[in-house]
């Protein structure tokens, strides 16, 4: 079965290209979200096995996301993605309640598998 993914940033041009990138990769992008509440309402009705989300969706936190969805005891692992250098966000990203971060150069389906591998050992 194929790994069920869904995509939260506000740039609609950069989902879009997430989505044929991993696809072609053979994850399952189940849905994309511009926006914390509209993260939370997917999440709730697909269920995915993953959630990449930006660090920056606009006038909303990526992190503040993370945290809401780990308060409300939501099965989604969270990966941050960002073009930010991981390095800006180190103690944000170690303290976060998330699987851990990929820049979006590195975005792959064996990357994201290898961050999920990593958070189960």
């Amino acid at each position: 079965m194929p790994l069920r993914c869904l995509i939260v940033d506000d740039r609609p041009s950069f989902s879009e290209a997430a989505r044929e990138l991993l696809t072609g990769q053979g994850v399952a992008v189940v849905a994309t979200a511009a926006s914390s509440a509209e993260a939370i309402q997917r999440i709730q009705e697909l269920r995915p096995d993953v959630a990449l989300v930006d660090i920056d969706l606009g006038e909303e936190s990526g992190f503040d996301l993370a945290r809401q969805l780990a308060a409300d005891g939501s099965a989604v692992q969270v990966i941050l993605i960002s073009t930010h250098d991981e390095r800006e966000f180190k103690k944000l990203i170690d303290s976060s309640p998330t699987v851990g971060f990929l820049a979006k150069t590195e975005l792959s389906a064996e990357n994201i598998r290898r961050l999920l591998e990593q958070a189960e050992t």
